[in-house]
């Protein structure tokens, strides 16, 4: 049997799992199967709280409709018989139907062409009427699953349906055109906000296509990007993930990016379409890369909060944090105007590029600058002229409390920014945090009641402290991930 890959060569700690338990475990019957056929034999019979347990080996073109109800208390569950043991190759897929559906340990590995492709490799829906509710895969992996022409567009995993979880996963090595995780939203309607989430996976490196369509995650289209998803992606773990220049590309409303850990990628977080989400307490870490970017900002009342953007060397829409210049009377794939942003208690240290408002000025059409903009109490410390940039002199960006240190500020002095050294200190983690004496401290400004934490997960109480640390002797309660802290149980090395 074909020894399975491996990610980073490190194994994953089995607590992982511990910590992240798929509900009901244990107490129905178990159907041990060792083809597809088995598979819809045991689905007739399977209730609530039973388990279909793969055989373990090669599953060759194995498409796999997985279409049962379970309940919350008791899922029906398709399991490897050893996790990262059931290896399924050449044109095979899965779709989930129905409703609390757990599906672990399997290996999506080595992909062929053939004449007859699956939507996705992984799809929360068996048909167009029967989508997936309340579902999780978990502890799962797809890796090197690409036709051989980069040009051909798939997809590894579609997410449709309601409160769905992808979790403790890896995706590693996608080298095609097509987004390697998407989530759909239904037409207007149909629709009601997805609340799925994706949390705890590695995603691996992507080569560049050289193209658009190669994203990391997306969520949502152009055409119902002024919908409510909801969905949360967190604590989770990207590396080099360079297929185009937007890693993360929202086009949906009301979504939560919140505790990832962005290395090496060659682009930017994109806050592509839709209004009113949050990016809180990330890490995007550049190590001096080329065209490693943090966030990009398009539309209305967008929030950007307690991030640490470090050694970034991407520029224009790839700098550390970008305001897009809107287009008038926009459509729905154009740029909507950037409007009531908020960018506070953030960390930029040692970037090519910060902060960049109205990217794109005087092009395409792009002739509405952000307004009614907060910028406030970051802490930015650069060797890189200038630090700021505004491209649109009619922009609205209200600066309050922000400290900046280091290479020409690139704009007038004004109200809102101070000009000294913040006298950082390196902690044992690599993470620059203000000095014991340092004049970020208490020294934040306004009232920002609804920013409780700092990006430690530690509290932010007393006088404020400004960027994305609030210094404190509690636990540090989040950090920076590693791929230890991430993906499944089993190895995937290669």
């Amino acid at each position: 049997m074909k020894k399975p890959p491996a990610v980073l060569g490190l194994w994953l700690s089995l607590c992982l799992i511990a910590l992240a338990p798929a509900a009901g475990r244990g107490s129905g019957k178990t159907y041990p199967v060792a083809a597809v056929g088995d598979i819809d034999a045991a689905l007739e019979q399977a209730s609530p709280g039973d388990r279909i347990v793969m055989k373990n080996g090669l599953w060759a073109n194995a498409r796999i409709r997985f279409r049962a109800m379970g309940t919350a208390d008791a899922p029906i569950r398709l399991s490897a018989e050893t996790p990262g043991r059931v290896i399924l190759t050449g044109s095979s897929s899965l779709s989930l139907g129905g409703s609390h559906l757990v599906v672990e340990g399997l290996l999506f590995q080595d992909t062929a062409p053939t004449a007859e492709k699956a939507e996705a490799v992984i799809s929360f829906r068996t048909d167009s009427r029967t989508q997936a509710q309340d579902c999780r895969v978990t502890d799962c992996a797809i890796i090197d699953f690409s036709p051989p022409d980069k040009k051909v567009d798939t997809r590894w995993v579609s997410l449709y349906g309601l409160r769905n979880r992808v979790d403790h996963c890896a995706f590693h090595n996608k080298t095609n055109l097509g987004t390697t995780l998407v989530v759909w939203l239904n037409k207007p309607a149909e629709h009601q906000p997805n609340y799925h989430r994706i949390d705890h996976n590695y995603f691996g490196p992507r080569t560049p296509v050289g193209m658009n369509g190669a994203e990391t995650i997306r969520i949502g289209d152009s055409a119902t990007s002024m919908q409510v998803s909801r969905t949360t992606v967190e604590s989770n773990y990207f590396y080099r993930c360079n297929g185009e220049g937007e890693i993360i590309s929202n086009k949906s409303c009301e979504n939560v990016y919140r505790g990832n850990t962005f290395v090496e990628c060659e682009g930017a977080l994109t806050l592509r379409h839709g209004n009113r989400s949050t990016v809180e307490g990330n890490f995007f870490l550049g190590n001096g890369a080329r065209l490693t970017g943090g966030v990009r900002v398009i539309g209305e009342d967008q929030r950007v909060v307690n991030n640490y953007f470090a050694d970034l060397a991407g520029d224009d829409s790839r700098s550390a944090l970008t305001f897009m210049e809107g287009i008038k009377d926009s459509p729905l794939s154009g740029y909507f105007q950037v409007k009531n942003a908020l960018v506070a208690f953030n960390t930029f240290v040692n970037n090519k590029h910060n902060f960049n408002f109205g990217e794109g000025a005087g092009r395409d059409r792009q002739t509405m600058p952000p307004v009614r903009c907060k910028v406030a109490n970051n802490l930015v410390v650069g060797k890189t002229a200038p630090l700021v940039v505004v491209h649109d002199p009619a922009a609205e960006i209200r600066f309050e409390g922000n400290l900046m240190y280091g290479a020409e500020l690139g704009i007038p002095p004004c109200p809102g920014i101070r000009q000294l050294d913040p006298r950082l200190e390196k902690g044992s983690d690599g993470l620059w945090r203000p000095a014991p004496d340092s004049p970020a401290l208490g020294a934040a400004e306004g009232s920002f009641f609804n920013v409780s934490e700092d990006m430690d997960g530690q509290k932010r109480t007393g006088k404020l402290d400004v960027g994305a640390d609030q210094r404190s002797n509690e636990p540090i309660q989040c950090r920076p991930l590693t791929p230890k802290d991430v993906g499944p149980s089993w190895p995937t090395l290669p």
